[in-house]
């Protein structure tokens, strides 16, 4: 049975959150009877139960053998980019100290030259046979081509240098990939017997290979009262064999996660019983273990600039096919992805979404006010968890990280500080008395806080603060002063007020409570 060797490249790879599927493809003449068609090197890691065989063409397939092979060369690319610098820099080297030996026999044949030819022509000149012209003649000569040699060679020691420390560079590269430049000798082939008969076969391999993954990651843009969300997948691979720019997809499945609907066990309640103390320990024991810019704002010098304004720059999106309970989606670039764990950046989807703006603050805890935005999904796309940068316009403010988004769910992102918005809370009343009988004493406290909008557009701002919550019947916590009313308040004394300002508008809110004691009791957990 005649063996037959192809190539069979990596054609497209269908990355999931913790694996890929990887689709190589390639050609061949069979002649008529059985052959065996060897496709090699493939990664060591591939899950040989998940291994494929199809194509097109005039074959009967009789088996699929999976063996491992030892290469020559390593399979990681990086690896053999590196052994390939070392090979060309030791033969610059050698070329450099070839030239160098030919220049130092150069110089050490004219001073021999000059030697000899220096009683030659003392004898020519004293029988008249040479003109001193004709020896100051041929002594420059000989003196500009051993400056000529020396220069050279100067040169050629500079060089020697330059790649003798780059050489020691790449090895030193080289010595750091030593963990897994030996293992990757190692590789897979797959071994497809066929049965053709004298045609063209097209055979298709695919596989699931651990060591790849892709996470979602975002950039959330505000301009005036909308939000851009731009979904990116970042790919990134360590499975001992490089993708080329091909067919690549990503996909929001998850193989690995159980498939089956999980079942109830019973619940069983039991009579707690103690425990028996522990054995005691022999004494040898073990021993001891060890501030934004304003949204919408035209960046700097646009209104120096003349003529119509242009057309935003577009981002590609990538097409999606959406399934039972996962979408595939295949970016519009194709993307190489070295299997080196770096991570490369492909773009998903561009979504403009509407959003209501407003802003929010604590000044129980800090002054600030912060801009937050309720955005509705309105897409078709579930967007993953993961990280997002957050910018006004052209300015990064924040970093925040996205929840899992459904399509028609609303969701709460925070965009930063906004300073245009000054909140300040004081105590502006304090009082302790005691009770004419004394059997009662009384602490009376009351808050003012004010709130200013200095940004050039009305803003709605909510403010949360909150009233002490008794834990004793002896401490009785009554509310005499709450203007203006708050918009919501819970059974754990937090409160919220909405305060809608315009341009220039300022608020107050007056938060006032009185702690009553009984007698004898001493009061814990106040603050101020």
């Amino acid at each position: 049975m005649e063996t037959v060797e192809i190539e069979a490249p990596v054609v497209g790879v269908t990355v999931y959150p913790d694996r890929a599927r990887v689709t190589r493809r390639g050609s061949t003449r069979l002649a008529a009877g059985e052959h065996r068609v060897r496709v090699a090197p493939l990664p060591l890691g591939l899950r040989r139960d998940s291994l494929r065989v199809g194509g097109r063409g005039a074959a009967t397939v009789l088996g699929v053998d999976v063996a491992t092979w030892r290469q020559a060369r390593s399979a990681d690319g990086q690896v053999r980019a590196l052994e390939q610098r070392s090979r060309e820099l030791a033969d610059e080297l050698a070329e450099v100290d070839d030239a160098y030996e030919v220049e130092t026999q150069r110089g050490q044949f004219l001073t021999r030259l000059a030697d000899r030819a220096g009683g030659t022509y003392a004898r020519a000149l004293a029988a008249g046979d040479a003109a001193p012209t004709d020896v100051a003649t041929f002594a420059d000569s000989v003196a500009g081509q051993l400056a000529d040699s020396r220069r050279r060679r100067r040169g050629l020691d500079r060089r020697r240098t330059d790649l003798t420390e780059e050489l020691a560079a790449v090895d030193r590269q080289l010595d750091a990939a030593s963990g897994k430049r030996e293992p990757d000798r190692l590789a897979a082939e797959v071994t497809v017997s066929v049965d053709a008969d004298d045609a063209e076969l097209d055979l298709e391999l695919t596989y699931l290979v651990d060591g790849a993954r892709w996470q979602p990651s975002y950039d959330v843009r505000l301009v005036d009262d909308a939000v851009t969300v731009t979904w990116f997948g970042l790919v990134s691979q360590d499975t001992g064999e490089d993708w080329p720019e091909c067919v690549l997809e990503l996909s929001t499945a998850r193989p690995a996660a159980a498939t089956g609907v999980p079942e109830l066990t019973p619940w069983y309640l039991d009579r707690a019983r103690p425990v028996p103390p522990p054995m005691p320990m022999a004494a040898a024991s073990f021993g001891a273990m060890p501030a934004p810019a304003a949204p919408g704002a035209a960046p700097a010098g646009a209104a120096a600039r003349s003529g119509p304004p242009r057309p935003r720059v577009r981002e590609s999106a990538a097409t999606v096919e959406q399934g039972v309970t996962a979408s595939t989606y295949r970016p519009a670039r194709p993307v190489a992805v070295p299997a080196d764990g770096s991570a490369h950046r492909a773009t998903i989807a561009v979504l403009d979404l509407p959003a209501r703006l407003d802003h929010v603050a604590v000044p129980v805890r800090a002054t600030e006010a912060h801009l937050r935005a309720t955005v509705r999904n309105t897409s078709s796309h579930t967007l993953l968890p993961g990280p997002a940068a957050v910018f006004h316009g052209a300015d990064f403010v924040a970093a925040t990280r996205l929840p899992t988004w459904a399509p028609g769910e609303e969701t709460e992102l925070a965009l930063g500080v906004d300073d245009r918005v000054r909140v300040e809370r004081r105590l502006s009343r304090r009082s302790d008395t005691r009770a004419t009988l004394g059997s009662t004493r009384r602490r009376d406290v009351e808050y003012r806080i004010s709130v200013a909008n200095h940004t050039p557009r009305p803003a709605t701002v909510e403010v949360r603060d909150q009233l002490p919550v008794s834990r004793d019947e002896a401490v009785v916590v009554r509310e005499p002063t709450l203007v203006p009313p708050p918009a919501e308040r819970t059974e754990l004394g937090e409160l919220t007020w909405r305060l809608p300002l315009g341009p220039g508008e300022s608020g107050e809110i007056t938060l006032g409570f009185r702690v009553e004691l009984a007698r004898g009791v001493e009061l814990a957990g106040w603050r101020e």
